[in-house]
């Protein structure tokens, strides 16, 4: 995964494209050919439109990820406190194995007192708990203190379509 943004020229049919990929991400090539005549006035073959959604996440304008649905599995938020002690001779051990857990779905830095944080999730609480008593056993010497927060309720889970507007914004600049 990288920081850089990617180096894409915006169509009006790209933006079109992801935004109704945001509101039903299984709207086939098809489909969305059918979205764009009717409620756009763009007439285009579904072959232009599976290109271009191929050529954007090829490009990474996108990414995709599989979430199952979350009452399958225990969300949780994890946030790890460095001990700048060890930091130097076990950032990178650490740093790979939260990237690389099974369990890890979104892993991040965050500002502020600069921590890793990491949604993750879990088949039950006993595995997550399992997971946290061998992360400290294995890791701790990194970490001051891991918080960790079930999410109880996932109440929202998806892109709201109107986010990609600001697309069109950006490539008018």
């Amino acid at each position: 995964m990288t920081n850089k943004r990617p180096d894409w020229e915006f169509k009006d049919r790209d933006i079109i494209i992801l935004r109704e990929l945001g509101r039903d991400p299984q709207l086939s090539a098809r489909e969305l050919t059918t979205v764009l005549k009717e409620e756009y006035d763009i007439d285009v073959s579904h072959v232009t439109v599976s290109k271009s959604i191929r050529d954007m996440r090829s490009a990474g304008v996108f990414r995709e990820a599989i979430i199952p649905n979350e009452d399958y599995f225990t969300f949780s938020l994890m946030e790890f406190k460095f001990n700048p002690e060890n930091f130097a001779d076990h950032w990178r051990e650490t740093m790979e194995f939260l990237r690389d857990s099974q369990y890890t779905l979104f892993y991040f830095l965050s500002d502020g007192e600069y921590q890793w944080k990491a949604v993750m999730m879990f088949p039950s609480r006993e595995v997550q708990s399992r997971w946290l008593h061998d992360f400290y056993k294995d890791h701790g010497k990194m970490v001051h203190n891991v918080r960790s927060s079930v999410m109880t309720n996932v109440l929202k889970f998806g892109t709201e379509p109107q986010l990609f507007d600001h697309l069109k914004e950006d490539a008018d600049d």
